[in-house]
């Protein structure tokens, strides 16, 4: 058996990544999103995402759990609480669980957060048929391309 290699350690300037669109296909809104890491061994991947006051993503469902950390405003998870799902105002931190549905994930003020994606996210039709799944890999390429 072949002793495989150890995965090296990484930090990142913040400022000296720059900010891409993130894809219209998967949003609306003009978000932003630098992408600050991606792991093959774990397969998450982590960015931080600039959302302007009524933006939104499109409706997704989390494949793998994930964990993010409002930094900015105020985001309404799931709808918000007034349709059953979360309302956060930063500073806050929020969990989602492996196959959390998001049908609307919206900021009503200029807000920001850091999330790291624990496996992918599949964004999705209303009848929750796949229309793209954001794997490690491909965060890379969206956010290269």
């Amino acid at each position: 058996m072949e002793i495989k290699p150890k995965v090296r350690e990484e930090a990142v300037q913040i400022d000296d990544i720059p900010w891409k669109p993130f894809p219209d296909a998967l949003s609306r809104g003009g978000i932003r999103w630098k992408m600050l890491h991606a792991s093959p061994e774990m397969g998450a991947w982590t960015a931080i995402f600039d959302c302007p006051a009524g933006s939104s993503f499109n409706s997704h469902f989390h494949v793998g759990p994930g964990e993010y950390l409002l930094t900015k405003g105020r985001m309404d998870v799931r709808g918000g609480s007034e349709d059953g799902g979360d309302t956060v105002v930063a500073p806050a931190y929020g969990y989602e669980s492996a196959n959390a549905r998001h049908d609307k994930t919206s900021f009503p003020v200029d807000s920001e957060f850091y999330m790291t994606f624990l496996g992918p996210l599949s964004f999705i039709k209303e009848d929750g048929t796949p229309i793209v799944v954001v794997t490690w890999d491909e965060a890379q390429r969206a956010y290269a391309g």
